[in-house]
């Protein structure tokens, strides 16, 4: 997982121009399962096959799944199952043709989870909850997740992908650093006598994750900024499994996939949740979302053998990437194999950074529209997302994209650059 620095990713024109060429715009077909126990009756999902969108070149369909894993109570789970799709949606400009859509919601995705969890915490509730969002478009996935559930891929090709972070802070220095310089104390849970046991957890709270939505009393450095990946399968298609963590503390993915293998998704899942109930207990609610993107029926125009030694070379990686030094060539270059490949990853924490304008799209945000709540502001109104920021690159404290008053204090306070509640150290059943 890599979350600062410059990102060599594909040019959406060059994909598309490909698919043209090769006559395989159609869709996929999607097919899932899904498969649960539950001990505390914390985890909720979301499935949405075929949603339609009208766009600027015509109409398209996307299909979106969800897994939310709640703690400390379910408000916080069911609050963003009913809402969350409907903000990160809202925050993509209309009109956007197809390529352009795709390009936007890693950033709309940023956006929703974050007005999501600001909108949940003026309920002053206390739960919380794990977030892994798919939405698949075409043959592009785009994932977005906070928190311990995860989700991967198997390809055709037989290659594993990770497509979600595990933002546990036992496993991730990174985030540990990151929350004490904004003002949180990460330890173990102390027991007495000096003793301390148990994985790290962030206090005040004693929560085990350092990014969530909701969990208003461990700090707002608790921040609900997902990491979001975007690929680009090959049209032999491939499987998603999306799991909480009552999955993934029984099971390694390969060993999840290696489980189902050759049964159809609905049974698949059954099959992952019951090996994990074997391996170790019902010690946590465990659920499971398998899906299935497959080829339609009809089989695709004959393509020109590729070369024997780029395939080779090219399955061995894990992404095929494009500098953008040499996109003079792209057309000729991204033509043959037809393989995995990475369009976006992002995964800092810093909203001056994921809210930034980085797509080549015209007109794409709107300049006096909050970048987080879209609420309509007046031009002395709005906050740059830069105030303040020590973003790196040049650019002018006055330059959009703008925040309303009430998104500035939250990002703030993420920042640790304004106080949260403080709390003694205590014992948490949080995740």
């Amino acid at each position: 997982m890599s979350t600062k620095g410059e990102h060599h990713t594909v040019p959406l024109s060059v994909l598309l121009k490909r698919e043209l060429a090769n006559e395989k715009i159609e869709n996929p077909e999607i097919v899932h399962g899904q498969a649960s126990q539950s001990k505390k009756g914390e985890d909720f999902t979301l499935l949405k096959n075929e949603c339609q969108r009208a766009m600027g070149d015509g109409v398209t369909t996307f299909s979106v799944y969800g897994l939310f894993d709640g703690h400390n109570g379910s408000g916080a789970a069911i609050y963003t199952k009913e809402n969350l799709l409907k903000n990160v949606l809202n925050a993509i400009p209309s009109e956007l043709n197809r390529d352009e859509w795709i390009a936007a919601l890693p950033r709309a995705l940023v956006a929703g989870f974050v007005k999501t969890d600001k909108d949940f915490q003026q309920n002053a509730r206390t739960s919380g909850t794990t977030v892994t969002l798919v939405i698949i478009e075409g043959w592009v996935i785009t994932v977005a997740s906070v928190g311990d559930s995860r989700c991967i891929l198997e390809s055709a090709e037989g290659d594993i992908y990770y497509l979600s972070a595990d933002h546990r802070l036992e496993c991730n220095e990174e985030e540990r650093e990151r929350i004490t310089a904004s003002g949180g104390e990460v330890g173990r849970l102390n027991a007495g006598g000096g003793a301390e046991i148990g994985p790290l957890r962030c206090w005040p709270g004693g929560l085990c994750l350092s990014r969530s939505i909701g969990d208003m009393d461990v700090g707002e450095f608790i921040v609900p900024v997902p990491y979001v990946k975007q690929v680009k399968l090959s049209t032999a298609g491939g499987r998603l499994i999306i799991s909480s963590d009552g999955v993934w503390d029984a099971l390694s993915a390969e060993e999840a996939l290696d489980c189902c293998r050759g049964m159809p998704a609905e049974a698949a899942a059954q099959q992952i949740v019951k090996e994990s109930l074997q391996a170790k207990g019902l010690r946590d609610d465990t659920t499971c979302i398998v899906i299935d993107i497959l080829p339609q029926e009809k089989p695709p125009p004959p393509l020109p053998a590729p070369k024997k030694q780029q395939v080779k070379g090219v399955l061995k990686s894990m992404f095929r990437r494009k500098s953008p030094e040499s996109s003079s060539n792209a057309d000729k270059e991204y033509m043959e194999p037809d393989v995995v490949e990475e369009l976006f990853e992002e995964g800092s924490a810093m909203l001056s950074e994921r809210l930034d304008t980085k797509y080549p799209l015209c007109n794409m945000f709107k300049l006096f529209m909050c970048a987080v709540c879209q609420v309509e502001m007046k031009p002395e109104e709005g906050v740059s997302i830069h105030a303040g920021s020590s973003y790196s690159r040049k650019l002018r404290p006055w330059d959009g994209p703008f925040l309303c008053s009430s998104c500035q204090e939250k990002k703030e306070a993420m920042e640790g650059k304004r106080p949260s509640g403080s709390r003694g150290r205590h014992g948490s059943d949080s995740d």
